[in-house]
C-alpha cells in the first residue's frame, strides 16, 4: 500500500458513526483509532463538551498521529492493551471496523465489557458481506477478489451479516439496543433487484452496519 493510501486508510473521519456515541459520554475509548480522525470528529461535533478520549492502535505510525486528537494512545495489540486498563473506566468503547480484522472477536469484546462503566455502551461498525455489489460480483461474475480497502480488504479475517453481528454480541454478553445499516448504495440496479425479490434483499443496500450494545447484567 502506497504512503498516500496508507494515510487515507488510517484517516477516515467516520462522521456517520458520531451520532451513535451517546451525547453524555465523557470517557471514550476508541479501539483501532488509526490516526485519530474519529476522535477529531467527536470533538468537532461536541464543542465545549468535556471529552476525554483514549485510543488503541496497532500501527505505531498511525498512533503517533493520533496523539493530536486523543488524550492518550496505547500502541499495540488491542486485547493486550485493554487488559492493562482498569475495569469500569469508560462510558463508551468504540470499534469502527475492527472486529473483522481479528482471528477471534470474543476476547476483545470481553475486555470491552470489562472496561465499561455501569450503563456504558459499545459502539461498533462492521462491513456487510451481503452488500449488493459484493454478492453480485460473486454470484454473477464468480469473483471474490481481495483489495486494499473495503469489504474484501486483504486484512479482513472474518465476515459478518446483520444477523451474525447480532449473534456475536449477544453470545458475548451484550444486549443490542440499536442496529442499523449505514452508507447505502443508491444503485438503480439494486433497487430493481430488491423490488423483483419483494424486498428480500433489503439488507444488501448497506455497505456496513452500525450498532449500540450494552453489557447484560450478570453476563
Amino acid at each position: 500500500m502506497a504512503d498516500d493510501d496508507r494515510s487515507a486508510y488510517y484517516g477516515h473521519p467516520r462522521r456517520e458513526m458520531e451520532p451513535f456515541v451517546p451525547a453524555d459520554a465523557c470517557m471514550v475509548l476508541d479501539v483501532g483509532c488509526g490516526a485519530g480522525a474519529f476522535a477529531a470528529t467527536l470533538r468537532a461535533a461536541r464543542p465545549g463538551r468535556a471529552l476525554e478520549i483514549w485510543g488503541v492502535e496497532l500501527s505505531p505510525e498511525a498512533a503517533s498521529l493520533a496523539t493530536d486528537s486523543c488524550d492518550r494512545v496505547l500502541v499495540g495489540d488491542a486485547v493486550a492493551s485493554l487488559r492493562d486498563l482498569p475495569a469500569g473506566r469508560f462510558d463508551c468503547v468504540v470499534m469502527n471496523d475492527v472486529l473483522e480484522h481479528l482471528p477471534e472477536s470474543a476476547p476483545l469484546l470481553r475486555e470491552a465489557r470489562r472496561v465499561l462503566r455501569p450503563g456504558g455502551v459499545l459502539v461498533a461498525s462492521l462491513p456487510n458481506v451481503r452488500y449488493f455489489f459484493n454478492v453480485w460480483d460473486l454470484a454473477v461474475h464468480g469473483r471474490w477478489d481481495y483489495v486494499d480497502e473495503g469489504i474484501l480488504d486483504r486484512t479482513h479475517l472474518r465476515f459478518f451479516t446483520r444477523g451474525s453481528l447480532r449473534r456475536l454480541l449477544e453470545d458475548e454478553g451484550f444486549a443490542v439496543q440499536r442496529l442499523q445499516g449505514i452508507n447505502p448504495t443508491g444503485s438503480l440496479k439494486f433497487k430493481l433487484v430488491n423490488l423483483l425479490t419483494w424486498g428480500r434483499w433489503a439488507d444488501m443496500r448497506w455497505l456496513q452496519f452500525a450498532c449500540v450494545a450494552r453489557p447484560r447484567s450478570g453476563a
